[in-house]
């Protein structure tokens, strides 16, 4: 029987504690090339399971989100609770997440919370904090030496996964980020 000679030869890597957990998937991409990719499902399950970790925990942060009581930034800016603070002014405080997604992660939250616990309770009388937010994001991206690539994120409710309810923007970087997010 004749034998076709094929100029991409599919590779299936085995190893011993992932059998024949990669497969060879097409995308798409719009241009109307079609690029092949490995994944291990694997992975994608340990993903899944984390995300709906992340998403029962904001589920229960939702409950009690608009109580008024302190949350964990409030005392972290009290210095009650340690943290390793990047940037600080009168207004904003900038510091280390505890469960980095990139080598460069870091929150920025309004010192003062004055009822916004998340971005869709912003006021115009807001318009201010959100601006040194966003400035202190720049600055800490500077300070962290990524300022030529990183990405802001603002989780909102539940759906978002936000699971702390005082403002808080997600400061990432020194890794590719990827397109879409989430």
């Amino acid at each position: 029987s004749p034998v076709e000679k094929i100029s991409h030869p599919v590779r299936f890597n085995r190893t011993p504690s992932a059998p024949c957990c990669r497969r060879r998937s097409s995308l798409l991409r719009p241009h109307g090339l079609r690029v092949s990719r490995d994944f291990a499902p694997r992975r994608f399950v340990r993903h899944i399971a984390s995300s709906t970790n992340e998403e029962a925990a904001a589920r229960t942060a939702a409950a009690t989100a608009d109580t008024g009581g302190p949350t964990i930034f409030d005392k972290i800016i009290a210095k009650e609770i340690p943290s390793s603070i990047v940037y600080e002014d009168e207004k904003v405080l900038a510091f280390r997440d505890i469960n980095p997604q990139a080598p460069v992660h870091v929150l920025v939250i309004p010192k003062l919370r004055d009822g916004l616990t998340g971005l869709d309770k912003a006021e115009p009388r807001h318009a201010e904090i959100l601006g040194q937010l966003l400035y202190a994001a720049k600055v800490v991206a500077e300070k962290e030496g990524v300022a030529d690539g990183f990405r802001v994120v603002i989780n909102n409710g539940a759906e978002g996964c936000q699971s702390v309810y005082h403002l808080h923007v997600h400061v990432l970087g020194g890794r590719q980020m990827k397109w879409p997010p989430g």
